[in-house]
């Protein structure tokens, strides 16, 4: 356990870096004297070399000691925090976003799945919660906290924040994590064969989808609070957002552990994504009724990838890393397109208060998905195996 809550403190370190910018966009903004717009780009650079570096570098690096890859992560993330509160130009700032944004990608998939390796079989859903639960927190604190840090150290002494977590982090995974023995790398057939998989790609494909629907959304939440219920500080709404993501991610592995359900785990968490999503516009007014959606939509949108993982691990045991890091860039290329798609919306002319009626829509879409195209794989790959479901929902073995 102590080897994965440090895994969980990288992740905690990666969240909060993620995140902690968009609050402080204006700041920056000012100190290198360009436009919000144009800092703002530093998001999309980090997500983007995020989403784009996890598949590349799980392929390349396979075969690697998991020990020796999570520390050469670390060590390119923890640099490039530094480059970037050293950062004197936005060109500058730019190139160590996307630096850290690479040592991201490489990191978090990683240590997803060296969870996963840490845990026994009956327990890898909460070690794999436990990991997420982390992103989940630096996500959670990012925003807020990171303005609050800003107004008394800069913006530059919250990335040296960040900095001093990435190290802590390196130097834990240095000397404590175990040499777990590294796989043969697959070779190029099989690493195209993940990619293309029948049950992964549907799978990756409605994670992505669900972060268009929940991170994408999130980005312009503050936006949606101000225009549809007049909120000028949005913080204790982005509190319940967030704390609902980190009850989410934590207790949804467990839950996972005991049904051994992720499908159906992962069925109604959609479920709940769409409705909460789908009521804040109506329920905006009383501010209050604000909160139990922004709850169950954080729960749910941090939820979901603990299932989404642990389907994938399931459908490519043999290459978990390399299955999950393509769900990992799904959700963060999701995050960025919904980012892009929510600006192209409210510059057609919506209103900010109607926004969560096409993310819900998109979270629609997921479901729907989900229910049919996961659903025809899963049930193709259990019938490869010689495995069928049962009315109970119980898998046995088919006979011979």
């Amino acid at each position: 356990m102590r080897r994965i809550l440090l895994l969980a403190l990288g992740s905690f370190a990666l969240g909060l870096d993620a995140y902690v910018m968009a609050g402080l966009l204006p700041v920056v903004a000012g100190d290198l004297h360009v436009s919000a717009s144009a800092a703002g780009q530093m998001v999309t650079v980090f997500t983007l070399c995020y989403a784009l570096a996890a598949p590349v570098f799980a392929t390349v690096l396979a075969g690697r000691p998991a020990r020796v890859i999570l520390s050469l992560a670390l060590t390119v993330f923890t640099l490039a925090n530094a480059l970037s509160a050293l950062s004197t130009s936005l060109t500058m700032l730019l190139l160590a976003r996307a630096i850290a944004g690479i040592g991201a990608g490489i990191y978090s998939p990683l240590a997803a799945a060296t969870a996963a390796s840490l845990s026994p079989a009956e327990r890898r859903g909460r070690g794999l919660a436990i990991v997420m639960g982390g992103m989940s927190i630096g996500t959670v604190v990012g925003v807020p906290v990171g303005v609050v840090l800003a107004h008394h150290i800069s913006w530059r002494g919250t990335l040296w924040l960040v900095t001093a977590l990435g190290f802590i982090a390196l130097l834990g995974a240095a000397t404590m994590l175990p040499k777990l023995p590294a796989s043969p790398p697959p070779a190029l057939k099989e690493r195209i064969g993940v990619l293309t998989n029948r049950r992964v790609a549907p799978i990756a494909l409605v994670s992505f989808l669900a972060g268009i629907a929940s991170l994408g959304l999130y980005t312009y939440l503050a936006s949606f609070l101000s225009d549809s219920a007049g909120l000028s500080d949005p913080t204790g709404y982005l509190w319940a957002w967030g704390i609902g993501g980190v009850v989410g991610s934590l207790c949804v592995g467990p839950l996972v552990d005991r049904t051994k359900k992720a499908y159906g785990i992962a069925t109604v968490i959609f479920v709940l994504l769409v409705l909460s999503e789908a009521v804040l516009p109506g329920v905006a007014s009383t501010h209050w009724g604000l909160i139990l959606p922004l709850i169950v939509w954080g729960a749910s949108g941090w939820a979901l990838q603990v299932p989404q993982q642990h389907e994938l691990i399931a459908a490519e045991p043999e290459h978990s890393s390399v299955a999950v890091s393509l769900n990992s860039s799904a959700v963060y290329l999701g995050s960025a397109a919904g980012s892009a798609l929510g600006g192209l919306v409210l510059a057609s002319g919506v209103s900010p208060s109607g926004l969560p009626y096409c993310t819900a829509g998109v979270a629609l879409l997921a479901l729907v998905l989900h229910l049919t195209l996961v659903r025809w794989g899963r049930r193709r790959s259990m019938a490869a195996q010689g495995v069928a479901p049962v009315a109970a929902g119980v898998e046995e073995k088919v006979s011979a």
